[in-house]
């Protein structure tokens, strides 16, 4: 299959809506360009609207408002067997009484290419997804796992150009489905089509994408590479949504042009924090975010520009890490992850600590 380097823009939503009667709008006019040749994942939680913006690009349901367009050209009033596009979906969707290979076959079959065509190309994907020998058997002889990579081979063997999957390893059990997701994102790094993948599990879309296009609503939160969305979440949504975080209510003490504002917490805390919007105005309400992995505690002598005094309520040993949890006076939770060291004193539940992070570490996000 050729490569394509990612390059101009592939796929584009323009004002796309979707409404199933007058009551529900699963999609809020989304306004979304994917690059050619890269991984987009469309994440959030269900009924946010993600399915339904992959069903649309793939043909299986129609727009009720705007254009979607594939290279230019409009493709949301083309049938969906004529978009020339790749779908694997989380049930495998193959046929059982068919053999491996024929399944294969099917889509080059129906678009009536030679028999030694076909051979070849079906003979390239089981190499490809690691299962040469795996052509006579049936999918009900075949592990979960098997099921999917056949799934995928199918989807690929037509040489698509651009390639959907929605939910594809919702089915699989946690071992098999890391691995997975490695494979994959291997064969679109080999292949350089273009992915787009829904899930709805923040760590798998971490994982394996180039950007990341955040739902809720009906509508894009945000769309951002995998760092930029963990470490400069937009809004507080998204911050909730992807990893985990400690989350305080506030007010806005001082604000300054770069960002860096001063934050009274509710129970009258002062914390130096980072906007993730230039300017917030004094008296604005606002949620602070900590990441876990961003809090340390702080040893005799140490200092930080922020700290906080809190008693250790839980200390639970996970191997690479210790996961802390501790309480404020106030009875403000914090969950720390300390990595594990032989020479980290033990912390039991009662022991007074000191908190510490930076102004980078803390983030203020609106309500």
């Amino acid at each position: 299959m050729a490569e394509t380097s990612p390059g101009p823009v592939h796929v584009e939503f323009r004002g796309v809506s979707k409404r199933y009667g007058q009551a529900v709008q699963a999609v809020r006019q989304i306004d979304l360009e994917i690059m050619r040749g890269e991984f987009l994942t469309l994440l959030g939680p269900s009924g946010s609207g993600k399915t339904t913006a992959l069903m649309m690009l793939a043909g299986f349901e129609e727009t009720t408002e705007g254009e979607i367009l594939i290279d230019g050209q409009r493709i949301d009033n083309v049938p969906a067997n004529r978009r020339g596009i790749g779908m694997v979906f989380q049930n495998y969707a193959l046929f059982p009484h068919m053999t491996v290979a024929e399944n294969l076959a099917f889509p080059l079959e129906v678009r009536k290419l030679g028999k030694d065509e076909v051979t070849r190309r079906v003979r390239n994907v089981l190499d490809m997804v690691q299962l040469p020998e795996f052509g006579n058997r049936r999918p009900a002889q075949l592990s979960g796992g098997q099921q999917q990579r056949i799934a995928v081979a199918r989807a690929l063997i037509f040489e698509p150009k651009l390639v959907l999957m929605d939910e594809p390893l919702g089915a699989l059990d946690k071992q098999l489905r890391e691995q997975m997701q490695f494979e994959i994102k291997d064969i679109h790094a080999r292949l350089g089509v273009t992915f787009v993948y829904v899930t709805h599990d923040q760590t798998e879309a971490l994982t394996m994408s180039d950007r990341i296009a955040v739902f809720s609503a009906g509508r894009i939160e945000q769309l951002s590479t995998p760092r930029e969305l963990y470490e400069r979440p937009a809004a507080s949504f998204v911050a909730s949504f992807i990893g985990e975080n400690n989350r305080m209510s506030g007010a806005v003490l001082t604000g300054s042009e770069d960002g860096s504002v001063i934050v009274r917490l509710d129970d009258g805390a002062v914390l130096n924090a980072m906007s993730c919007r230039a300017a917030l105005a004094v008296g604005a309400k606002v949620t602070l975010s900590i990441r876990p992995e961003r809090l340390s505690v702080l040893q005799d002598g140490v200092t930080a520009l922020n700290e906080i005094p809190a008693t250790v309520v839980q200390s639970i040993y996970v191997g690479d890490h210790v996961r802390l949890v501790a309480a404020t006076a106030s009875g403000q939770k914090f969950i720390v992850k300390l990595t594990t060291s032989s020479s980290q004193p033990k912390l039991d539940p009662g022991t007074a600590i000191r908190l510490g992070c930076g102004r980078e570490d803390c983030l203020a996000l609106d309500r």
